[in-house]
């Protein structure tokens, strides 16, 4: 039950963190910057991976543990495990979100949620692209072949904040179904009705980066 409260608290500090960016730290008078929704995010996965990494893998995000699953870095029991106590926790810090959104009188869709404004064709593909790049990028440092040990958690987190800064403008930069469930249930409208994208297009670039880790010697002993 350790892992799957490590992997709730993960995901919920996350989604907390990184969409208090959004909405809370970008509610004055400077919005905040892509670099600064970056950083947010970067940053907490990398505490949150030294705090409670050791005792989950530190996923927090449904699409890094199917490439784990993918690559036989977990069983399957214990995945579907994972990916419940993360939708869990990316719900319950949107709600807590809420809370602070409301008291700072901040519109009531104020999530920080994904969306898109462009083609359906670029937000499938950016997504894809930018998931398989994050996912496989830690496949590698935490393999045993070419893995960089202690310092996993910081390139993951740098791997991170570099593609969300890419990817933001064009579909909110959410490379994980667990961070953009949260909002998107509580925001409603066009971030939930385009959540179908944000749930397949990660899992897809997962898989693809599970192969590729695969083909480069991740798994080799």
């Amino acid at each position: 039950m350790r892992k799957y409260a490590a992997e709730f608290i993960g995901t919920f500090a996350l989604v907390l963190f990184g969409t208090g960016a959004v909405v809370i730290a970008g509610s004055g008078d400077t919005p905040n910057s892509a670099l600064g929704i970056g950083l947010a995010f970067g940053l907490t996965v990398t505490v949150m991976a030294y705090a409670v990494g050791g005792i989950s893998g530190g996923h927090f995000n449904p699409a890094v543990t199917l490439g784990m699953v993918i690559n036989k870095r977990i069983e399957s029991k214990d995945a579907i495990f994972y990916i419940i106590a993360q939708f869990l926790g990316s719900l319950v810090a949107s709600a807590v979100l809420g809370v602070f959104a409301n008291g700072l009188g901040l519109a009531s869709d104020s999530y920080g949620q994904t969306d898109f404004g462009g083609s359906v064709g670029l937000a499938i593909f950016t997504e894809i692209l930018t998931t398989c790049l994050f996912v496989f990028v830690i496949l590698m440092v935490t393999s045993k072949t070419y893995g960089v040990g202690n310092f996993a958690p910081l390139a993951i987190g740098v791997t991170l904040s570099l593609l969300i800064v890419l990817a933001l403008n064009i579909t909110g930069a959410s490379l994980n179904p667990a961070r953009s469930f949260g909002p998107a249930i509580f925001a409603g409208g066009s971030a939930l009705t385009h959540y179908w994208v944000y749930l397949v297009s990660p899992l897809i670039g997962a898989a693809i980066a599970a192969f590729l880790a695969k083909y480069m010697g991740s798994e080799e002993a």
